[in-house]
């Protein structure tokens, strides 16, 4: 296991790396051009050369991608062109609210999924069943933001009940962290539980035909056993895989939720920086991102082995 983690670790260099070149190039392909953006079209060639010279943009884009990797090797991610505030701090202090938004999200998303998936594959082709498959077709098709804008109508108009706008810390004030972290983590939760309901809804089905589960069941297990201490740990495998996705795809992509109810995460702060042509802001948001995806797949990958003792890295 230990020279997995170690061999697994090493693999993710490249992978930032080709990252890291990706996002580079991407951003010097955007149109647009941000000295214009900061000193406006009718700037004359002497401030534009200035500007350019400060932040490094009239050498080569060999060179620049050089000096940002290199400070981003040294823990620097350079400093926002717009104001001239180090990056990694502010993102530190973003993925605070994207990391508690993202666990929130998943939690509900299990509470919710899991239970419903297991009881789904039990009472199959029942009308229970039915209304669960219907359900996460639901959360399926619905996109997070129309999700977001219907409970707020709703909410609003039914209950009179509007959700709480800015960003209070849990350290802070622990209640009125969660009456603003509730309603968005809720929707988010909502939005991915219908594919984690499909996975273990199909994987427990799948393993419920296996012929240990008759085996357990000969031996005079009841149905409770059977399917939570048997079944359900024999079907986790495809279900953690896709939960560890849902998680690094739940860090960049809760930008329009983060944008719906006013949270400081780092969608919101890639979206600004994106708005302002900030492009050193934008690299460091992405690849910092791209860096905690590729983590929770690694953890992903090593929990397996936990999950399933027939699995080894040895």
């Amino acid at each position: 296991m230990k020279q997995y983690t170690i061999r697994r670790i090493l693999q993710l260099i490249p992978v930032l790396l080709g990252i890291s070149i990706l996002i580079f190039a991407v951003m010097k392909m955007i149109p647009g051009d941000v000295i214009s953006g900061i000193l406006g079209v009718e700037a004359t060639p002497e401030l534009r050369a200035q500007l350019a010279a400060k932040y490094g943009l009239d050498r080569p884009y060999i060179v620049q991608y050089l000096d940002w990797i290199g400070g981003v090797l040294r823990g620097d991610f350079g400093e926002s062109i717009r104001t001239a505030e180090p990056i990694l701090p502010q993102i530190l202090t973003r993925f605070q609210v994207t990391a508690e938004l993202t666990i929130l999200a998943a939690v509900i998303s299990w509470f919710v999924a899991i239970p419903l998936g297991i009881l789904a594959a039990v009472k199959r082709n029942s009308m229970v069943d039915r209304l669960i498959r219907v359900f996460a077709l639901l959360g399926v098709s619905v996109p997070g933001f129309a999700l977001s804008i219907l409970l707020i109508l709703f909410l609003s108009l039914a209950f009179g009940y509007f959700s709480p706008l800015g960003y209070v810390s849990f350290f802070e004030d622990p209640l009125r962290n969660l009456q603003i972290m509730i309603l968005p983590a809720s929707i988010l939760g909502i939005s991915i539980s219908g594919s984690v309901m499909r996975m273990t809804r199909s994987s427990v089905l799948e393993v419920l035909r296996q012929d240990f589960v008759r085996t357990v069941r000969a031996k005079g297990a009841s149905e409770r056993v059977a399917v939570f201490k048997h079944v359900l740990r024999s079907a986790l495998i495809p279900i953690v895989t896709l939960v560890g996705m849902q998680i690094g795809s739940l860090l960049g992509g809760a930008v329009i939720v983060e944008q719906i109810f006013s949270l400081p995460g780092l969608g919101q702060m890639t979206l600004t920086g994106i708005n302002q042509r900030d492009y050193p802001v934008v690299q460091g948001c992405v690849l910092f991102i791209a860096f905690v995806y590729v983590l929770v797949n690694v953890a992903t990958d090593l929990l397996y082995a936990y999950i399933d003792p027939r699995i080894s890295y040895d």
